[in-house]
Order: C-alpha cells, then structure tokens, then sequence
C-alpha cells in the first residue's frame, strides 16, 4: 500500500515538472511576443516621425522653383562647356605655330652637333697610331682625359652653333 502511494506521488510529481517546463516555455513565448509587439510599436513611432518630416519636408520645398534652378544650371554650364572648348581649340591653334619652329629648330641644331661629331671621329681616326709606343702613348693620354672637360667643350660647341 505504502509503495503504491509513493508511485502514485512520483508519477504526480514528474507531471508537475513536466507542466512546469511546459509552462516556462510559453511564458518564454510570451515574453518574445512582447518584445516583438515592442519593436513594432517603437517602428511605428518612427515611421510616424519619418512621415511627419516627410510631409514638412514638402510643404516647404517649391518642386517648380528647384526645377528653374536646374534648367538654368545646365544651361550655364553648357554655355561655360562650349567657352571652354573654343578658348582650348584657340590655344591650341596658337601653340602649333611655335611647336613647329621649335622641332625644326631642334631637329637642325641636332644635326649640326651630329655632323661635328662625325667630323671629329673622322678625324680621330685619321690619326691612328701604328707603333706599340704610340698606341701606348694614345693608352695613357685617353685614360687622362676628365669627363667633366669633354662636357664643358660640347657645351662650349652648342653655345657657339646657337650663337649662329
């Protein structure tokens, strides 16, 4: 008898946890409804804020004034577009005058140092050394020469030919 009774008790109380879980569960169910109807009721509220700078917003803003304000917008700037365009064809067209003197003039100024080089080589060459004691001499005379004088005496020849 006493068994049958702690039965009975075990069976009531293992219910009783399960209808405790079951009652946790919709209670936690019940407390994620609330925060959602929360979190609609706080987007509602900003939606309604939303809307009503909206609706400020438009009252104030004149659409035909703006659109004016555009039209004359475009339209000045394709007028400084199109002034743009024909100052830079004018200086361009400017320009292409002197580029053409100056490539000429370059391009003869080149030529002219290029014959005077090939008339010094020629020279040099004229005067080769046949003996080993020469050829030695030439040697020890080349390795004597500075850099630096080589480039004072062209430039001394490109200021003599832009003198011509």
């Amino acid at each position: 008898d006493a068994c049958k009774v702690m039965a009975k008790d075990l069976v009531r109380t293992r219910r009783y946890i399960q209808k405790f879980h079951k009652m946790g569960t919709s209670l936690q169910g019940v407390s994620l409804r609330i925060q959602s109807m929360n979190s609609n009721q706080q987007m509602a509220v900003a939606m309604r804020g939303a809307t009503t700078a909206m609706k400020s917003m438009n009252k104030s803003m004149n659409l035909p004034g703006m659109q004016k304000v555009l039209m004359d917008f475009e339209r000045e700037s394709e007028t400084m577009d199109m002034k743009e365009e024909m100052m830079n064809d004018a200086i361009d067209d400017a320009m292409e005058d002197g580029e053409m003197d100056d490539e000429e003039e370059s391009e003869e100024l080149v030529n002219r140092i290029i014959d005077e080089i090939v008339l010094e080589g020629n020279q040099t060459m004229g005067t080769v050394p046949k003996t080993i004691k020469e050829q030695s001499a030439v040697a020890e005379g080349i390795g004597a020469i500075d850099p630096l004088d080589d480039d004072a005496a062209l430039q001394a020849r490109l200021d003599s030919l832009r003198r011509e």
